[in-house]
Order: structure tokens, then sequence, then C-alpha cells
């Protein structure tokens, strides 16, 4: 069987991917040195990409609310984190400009939650992601949609020409 030439094109595209992954991964450590909110609930950053992320968090007693299920605020803030982490991988300081989400179902003391971000569409200054939050059961407690604005020309990163 013959085989097809290398195509130069296939290192080229290796290259930029990898540069990618790399930028995203020191956009997430710079975003995190500085992410008190996120640390301060125990959030841990399972994965990055360029325009995605995983986060994952454990619901600990002081997340309980009266019904002793976890506040819906502390679900929507392990999303937003996600979110962020995913908007921002590609160094562009980008915040939120909006979100709607979604309780599906209880979440409860001990629960292993992760979230997924995933970019839908990014394009200009402006994106949209969703962000998936379920349980160790891999039932879906939350569904998250983000609306992302990049500012004008900034930076997460300083990254030289």
């Amino acid at each position: 069987m013959p085989h097809a030439a290398p195509n130069p094109d296939d290192s080229t595209a290796d290259a930029d991917a990898d540069a990618a992954q790399r930028l995203a991964e020191a956009v997430r450590d710079a975003m995190w040195q500085h992410d008190s909110a996120s640390q301060a609930l125990g959030l841990c950053i399972q994965s990055i990409a360029p325009g995605r992320a995983v986060v994952q968090m454990v619901v600990r007693a002081d997340m309980l609310n009266g019904h002793q299920t976890c506040h819906g605020g502390i679900i929507a803030t392990l999303a937003d984190s996600c979110f962020a982490f995913a908007c921002n991988s590609r160094n562009a300081l980008t915040v939120a400009a909006g979100f709607s989400i979604d309780l599906l179902a209880p979440a409860r003391l001990g629960d292993l939650l992760t979230a997924v971000g995933t970019e839908l569409h990014q394009a200009g200054r402006t994106g949209v992601y969703d962000v998936d939050v379920r349980n160790q059961r891999g039932q879906r407690i939350a569904a998250f949609r983000g609306r992302s604005h990049a500012l004008h020309g900034r930076q997460v990163l300083a990254v030289p020409d």
C-alpha cells in the first residue's frame, strides 16, 4: 500500500495547537493566582484548552442552604468560574456580559460536582459558552449559558511579539 508524503502543514498545525494549549495553561495559572473566590470554594481546575475548561468542587457543609442542599448561588459560582477559565483561555482579557443558569437537580453534601465549559461561538469581542454541571453519578445538576465580552486590546498575560 503506498504511503502518502508527509504534509508540512500538519506539523505547523500541530505546533500551533501546542502553542495554543501552552498559552491556555499559562493563562489558567495566572488567573488562578488571583482568584480568591474559586480558591475559597475549593475549586480544582481539572483541565484547560482553548475555549474549554473542566472544573470540580466537592459540596461542603458550609455550602448547604436551609433545605440541606447546595445553595444555588454556589453552583452558579462553580459554573461561572468554569466559564471564566474557558473564555479567557486564548489570552484575551474577557469578562462576563451576562449569564443564565437553570438548576435542574439538587446537589448534596459530599457530592463531587464537575463543570464542563465549552465555547459555542466566539467572534470579535463576544462569545457564548455553555457549562454543564453534573454530580459524580453523571446526573445533570445545572445548565449554564454565559455571554462573554473581551476588553479591547487587553490580555491576561503579556506575551512578547
